[in-house]
């Protein structure tokens, strides 16, 4: 039975969700009121059979077809069909590839729902950074045991610029703030002990750097938060966390954010302590 509707038709066929191939029909149908022009989009198309039907209904409905198939047989089969039954055909992505293919000397690897695979890498990304936004200092210990990574240590030793690399890496990371008057959350001494990494520094450089952002902040130096004795009581404290934890213990004294991720990456990476 043929499909009736007033408005133009534009089928949207793709092996993978067809994501891609919409958003290019609809920005080529935006210069034309996209409202009066009706996508229909068939995902997955993977055999001859389901491309005869997509075609059979093109031709009924006058419609117009742009595909982003990238499995050469089917797309040539589309290709010929199309042309078989004068139904116009658009490949969307194939020309780029074949441009690619030639400049770059290299073989596509003719495989589809890369793109929807990247996408799924962004978000999962951008889910962590956001993880470690909410999760930052201790603000919701809640996060502490949906962490990948749990992050101790005392004030001013880079829990948080760490905490944002790793999730640049994907992972999603969780840090908790290290003070002699507060007792740590309780989630803590839940987690699992090889996702907690203690942040270890030497008095003295965690003296120079407090002072440093004392100074930043136009404040006095010489405040409580960078005397010497107060800062050996919370490394002190800190010692005796980690060793209740029995968590791995990193030395942050000289080492830069992007060192020390890849040091807690590698072990994370290999499944061990």
């Amino acid at each position: 039975m043929v499909e009736r509707d007033n408005r133009p038709i534009v089928y949207v066929v793709s092996d993978s969700v067809g994501e891609t191939a919409e958003l290019v029909v609809k920005a080529a149908a935006s210069q034309f009121n996209s409202t009066t022009i009706e996508l229909r989009r068939i995902p997955y198309v993977e055999d001859r059979n389901t491309v005869k039907e997509v075609v059979a209904l093109a031709k009924d409905n006058h419609a117009i077809i742009g595909f982003t198939l990238v499995v050469p047989e089917i797309k040539d089969f589309l290709i010929q069909e199309a042309a078989k039954e004068g139904v116009p055909a658009v490949d969307i992505v194939g020309p780029m590839i074949d441009q690619m293919t030639q400049v770059f000397n290299k073989g596509p690897r003719n495989e589809p729902g890369l793109v929807h695979k990247l996408d799924e890498d962004y978000f999962r990304k951008v889910e962590a950074i956001e993880f470690a936004v909410k999760y930052d200092d201790g603000r919701d210990p809640r996060g502490i045991l949906k962490a990948d990574i749990v992050l101790v240590g005392v004030s001013r030793t880079s829990k948080t610029p760490l905490s944002q690399y790793l999730a640049l890496k994907r992972l999603k990371v969780a840090n908790v703030p290290i003070v002699p008057e507060v007792e740590p959350p309780e989630e803590l001494f839940k987690v699992s002990t090889p996702k907690c990494y203690g942040l270890r520094i030497s008095p003295e450089k965690l003296n120079d750097i407090r002072r440093e952002r004392l100074k930043a902040l136009g404040l006095d130096d010489h405040a409580n938060y960078a005397n010497m004795n107060r800062i050996k009581e919370e490394l002190s404290y800190f010692d005796q966390v980690v060793d209740r934890l029995g968590c791995k213990v990193v030395d942050v004294s000289s080492k830069a954010v992007e060192e020390t991720a890849n040091f807690i990456l590698n072990i994370h990476k290999n499944g061990h302590r």
